[in-house]
């Protein structure tokens, strides 16, 4: 998708009418750009210190695509995200953040997928995509690379710098995560923000 088609994209989603877990499960995505996989098959026992000043989503090695464990800080906007749906019907009663009947128990693949296809972005977007989308803005928005491909869970190639940056620059992340969770809602609701690109030249968000 676009970075321009974004607020739009937010608007339709805000306007889903669709299943609320599935919305729900949208917005998620976009805030943390976790993988698919990642975020469909979420628990709720890796969801650390929600009501805290630094609530964040651990996820175990076993789920990750590197075998390795996962941070990603949460940026008050996706507290909100979890309180709703921990409000949802039948939330208590499973594991997971996206319940379902299916044999593995939670969301589909394709569920996210064709919400998307529903709201008219048939061969105009993906769920993956949204990782791309928001490694492109950060990286617009002056960000370090390190710690944006760190956020993606990219595997770091340099043996050494794997090892130096296990505990991998989570402040520079926590903070990155927020301005990017107010940068959605600030163009979600056309309050248009300037801020730095790498050039260093002054752009509108």
């Amino acid at each position: 998708m676009p970075l321009d088609e974004v607020p739009t994209f937010l608007k339709a989603l805000e306007a889903y009418d669709g299943d609320q877990r599935t919305r729900l499960a949208l917005r998620l995505m976009v805030l943390t750009f976790a993988r698919t996989t990642e975020l469909r098959a979420a628990r709720w026992s890796e969801i650390e210190n929600l009501a805290g000043s630094e609530p964040l989503w651990r996820i175990p090695a076993e789920r990750m695509k590197m075998k390795r464990e996962h941070i990603v800080p949460l940026a008050p906007q996706a507290v909100a995200v979890l309180r709703e749906l921990r409000a949802l019907p039948g939330s208590d009663a499973s594991p997971f953040l996206f319940p379902s009947p299916s044999r593995e128990g939670y969301m589909s693949n394709n569920t996210m997928l064709y919400a998307l296809y529903r709201m008219g972005y048939h061969g105009r977007a993906t769920v993956h995509g949204f990782r791309s989308m928001a490694s492109t803005a950060l990286n617009e928005m002056g960000f370090r690379p390190d710690v944006i491909e760190r956020q993606l869970a990219h595997q770091e190639q340099n043996a050494v710098r794997a090892a130096y940056n296990r505990a991998e620059y989570l402040n520079e992340r926590r903070a990155m995560m927020k301005r990017w969770a107010d940068h959605l809602d600030a163009i979600a609701g056309e309050n248009i923000v300037p801020y730095k690109s790498n050039d260093g030249k002054l752009r509108r968000s």
